[in-house]
């Protein structure tokens, strides 16, 4: 099932998209949240009619860096060895969703994409043990890391090179059905359009995570509580490049969606 969030004639709804026998989807509106069993309210939409916005405003993004060993060596020239996993958190103030400007400051000099599967998580968890994970997550989203790598490095921290505004953009939606994925082989493309040429930059595989999604919950969540609603990132392959006003970017994952946003200057 497909869950996201829109903007409406009328205001903003979670629906469930679905596909019709003529190939349209359709957004279904539902009562409440999607962390219960949907009960529809009878109105939907084409979804080319609304709006699809962030398909969910999380109290804190959780991010896993440096999880892909070719990431590493792409972007600190280390080895994964020597750089291990880290955790950082991304402010719910740089969440946008698909189609919103990512706005680039003066002051961000170097900035580039990561394409990233991401998970929603489902209910209040914390001690989450890895075998267990699919009991707290909700569904697989994307999310685009944006990072200053100018602010990365100087600063020594991430907050704010990877938590300035409209840098995490999420979606296009929540696909709740968690063995849809097979997570030791989803596939993570990203495109860029630089002066109207469209071209692949990054092109890998879960299957190079060195922490799997049920190790990366079990740390993440030992440190912090996640509550409904929180996103956890799952850390960027290799492939990341910078993107400059004008351009445009798309991560796309298999199975979960095509994420794309333009680029301006703030």
């Amino acid at each position: 099932m497909r869950i996201g969030r829109i903007a409406h004639p009328e205001g903003m709804a979670f629906v469930v998209i679905e596909t019709n026998d003529n190939g349209e989807d359709i957004a279904k509106e539902i009562a409440g949240t999607p962390f219960t069993p949907p009960e529809f309210t009878g109105r939907d939409w084409k979804l080319e009619d609304v709006r699809l916005l962030a398909p969910m405003l999380p109290g804190k993004v959780v991010a896993l860096g440096r999880n892909y060993a070719d990431h590493v060596a792409e972007v600190f020239a280390k080895s994964s060895d020597e750089l291990p996993p880290t955790l950082f958190i991304k402010p719910s103030t740089a969440v946008i969703g698909p189609g919103q400007p990512i706005r680039i400051p003066d002051f961000a000099t170097n900035v580039e994409f990561e394409g990233e599967l991401a998970v929603v998580i489902s209910r209040p968890s914390k001690n989450i043990k890895a075998e267990n994970w699919k009991d707290h997550v909700l569904g697989y989203t994307i999310c685009n890391d944006v990072s200053s790598r100018d602010l990365q490095f100087a600063d020594g921290q991430w907050a704010r090179a990877k938590g300035i505004d409209t840098f995490c953009p999420l979606g296009p939606w929540i696909e709740t059905d968690l063995d849809s994925l097979d997570l030791d082989n989803t596939k993570i493309n990203a495109y860029l359009t630089h002066d109207g040429q469209r071209e692949q930059k990054q092109d890998s595989n879960t299957d190079q995570m060195i922490v799997k999604m049920g190790g990366i919950l079990e740390r993440i969540s030992a440190a912090f509580t996640l509550l409904p609603g929180d996103i956890v990132t799952t850390g960027s392959p290799a492939g990341t490049a910078a993107m400059v006003p004008g351009d445009n970017i798309e991560i796309e994952i298999p199975g979960v969606g095509n994420l794309s946003n333009p680029v301006v200057r703030a």
